[in-house]
């Protein structure tokens, strides 16, 4: 208990700072005393589980009565603001921040600038009066705020005050992350998704904390991202998708609208133009870079490996500047994925040579190169970084070469997988992945001879060939993407299905305020209160 009541003096303290000893001296007789039941902050359904959570079993009222303080750090302010329009979102309640004016203030919600563990790492005490979150940055605030957001009750208690109170359970979170990169990637290639289908990706991945959104914007059936230097690849190659649909592709401004929006909720851009195969529909628009001198047809159909650019002609790597050059100007994330993946067409040597001369066109524009693992069979910078997905000897080569790994195994890591035989969507190339089969898996012991220290972190793709609409990918999604989520974050100690399924079940009350169509897998009590979502609305 030690830490608890140096927690609360520290709260007392940088709260009468900002508020003046005065409020605080006499608060205990302004305001009455609220009789909370007892609460249990260690049976918070929290995802991801938090590194250390001991309990005080009292209760913080959120009421008409807060006010948020931000402390006055870099980046703060804004995410004071940030948790003050999720409070409002959720309760009605708009919380003033930063206000000089202390009348009607009961308690409030502190944010410090102090030492964590790592730049995402925070601390959250949260006492009968105060909430008061350390971090070293933002980054780490913004962390603490969605670890905040999950503790809020479903609704108001109307029996203990006069006006509505959100009692939240008081105790000390310690928490930090295993790994730097938790990602997830989605295909809008295959089949288009619209900017406001990506942000309300990017609104849920925030909430569980996962940090990168790899999009895949080229393919055989479409090329997606506007580059002014080349137009024909959206005016062609953005003509179509899987199954003959209108395809679409991204404006720059839309794609920058996009990185601002990830970047407001600390999620890095990871771009990929996929290369050498998979470029069918970059070849319709511009037939020079197959090099076999014939114009091919524009593709809607779902195979693969059947496409590549002529790997030998200086002048495909005129074109390949260019769009590394344009896509990176507007991306201030550190990587950028040139694919590399299913290239069956593509002679080994060529390919080798391929990856070789793309990899410093990617560093000369100031990225760290990101391939599936296939490239690990060219020789490679160590800054390069290699995707596992299929075959863990490519993974160990890269390895070899002093190169990051990021684990996506197939059968372990991919959301298009069908949940089992009898699901509406995806695919079973790989495996069927039913949800406790997604969480139950180490990503640290999951490939022999890759260390934690090689491991850059852990992605969950959603390849597209079976879905188009956004309730369809919500369905592949989840609820598997919160367990990929916990598996980067949280250390694999802490890993138990047999709790996480029942925090997972809680999370229906979260699907359902954001109308997210989950599959209602069987393998998870959920609540009876929240019926089979109907994916025809």
């Amino acid at each position: 208990m030690k830490n608890l009541k140096w927690g609360s003096a520290l709260i007392r303290i940088a709260l009468a700072g900002w508020l003046g000893v005065a409020l605080w001296a006499c608060a205990d007789e302004q305001r009455p005393r609220i009789e909370f039941p007892e609460t249990d902050l260690a049976e918070a359904a929290l995802i991801p589980k938090p590194l250390s959570v001991v309990p005080t079993h009292d209760a913080f009222g959120l009421d008409r009565h807060v006010a948020i303080y931000s402390g006055g750090a870099a980046g703060m302010a804004e995410v004071a603001e940030t948790l003050a329009g999720h409070i409002e979102a959720r309760t009605g309640l708009r919380l003033p921040v930063d206000n000089e004016n202390k009348e009607g203030i009961h308690r409030a919600i502190y944010f410090n600038q102090s030492p964590a563990d790592g730049p995402e790492g925070y601390q959250l005490y949260i006492t009968r009066d105060s909430v008061l979150i350390n971090s070293a940055n933002a980054e780490g605030a913004f962390h603490a705020v969605q670890t905040l957001r999950q503790l809020i009750p479903s609704a108001a208690n109307d029996t203990l005050t006069e006006y509505p109170i959100w009692p939240l359970p008081t105790g000390k979170i310690t928490d930090k992350t295993e790994f730097a990169y938790r990602g997830a990637m989605l295909d809008v290639a295959r089949h288009f998704f619209s900017v406001s289908d990506v942000k309300k990706y990017l609104d849920v991945m925030a909430y569980y904390k996962l940090n990168v959104l790899h999009l895949h914007l080229t393919d055989d059936q479409g090329w997606r991202i506007e580059i002014k230097s080349w137009p024909k690849l959206t005016e062609v190659g953005g003509s179509t998708e899987v199954g003959g649909g209108p395809g679409g592709y991204y404006t720059q401004e839309e794609y920058k609208e996009i990185v601002a929006y990830a970047a407001e909720r600390f999620i890095t851009i990871v771009p990929e133009v996929d290369m050498p195969g998979h470029t069918n529909a970059a070849s319709v628009a511009y037939p020079f870079l197959n090099g076999n001198g014939k114009t091919p047809a524009l593709y809607t159909g779902t195979q693969v490996g059947f496409s590549t650019w002529d790997t030998r002609k200086d002048t495909v790597y005129a074109f390949i500047d260019d769009v590394i050059r344009e896509i990176s100007e507007m991306t201030p994330g550190p990587y950028f994925h040139i694919g590399g993946d299913e290239s069956h067409v593509t002679a080994k040597d060529d390919y080798i040579y391929f990856v070789e001369r793309v990899e410093p066109i990617v560093r000369k524009y100031g990225k760290r190169m990101i391939g599936w693992d296939e490239i690990a069979n060219a020789s490679l910078d160590s800054s390069s970084v290699a995707q596992f997905w299929a075959d863990e000897e490519n993974a160990r080569k890269a390895v070899n070469q002093g190169m990051q790994v990021i684990l996506s195994p197939a059968r372990k890591a991919y959301l298009d997988m069908q949940y089992d035989s009898t699901s509406t969507f995806g695919l079973h190339w790989a495996a069927y992945i039913p949800v406790d089969s997604a969480y139950i898996w180490n990503p640290q012991a999951y490939a022999a001879g890759i260390a934690k220290k090689d491991i850059l972190g852990i992605e969950a793709p959603l390849w597209s060939e079976t879905i188009s609409e956004l309730s369809e990918l919500e369905y592949l999604a989840f609820p598997r993407l919160p367990g990929y989520a916990e598996l980067g974050w949280t250390e694999p100690a802490q890993l138990s299905w047999e709790d996480y399924k029942h925090r997972l079940a809680a999370q229906a009350d979260y699907f359902k305020r954001m109308d997210i169509r989950y599959y209602p897998s069987d393998r998870v009590p959920w609540p009876d209160e929240f019926p089979e979502p109907d994916l025809k609305d």
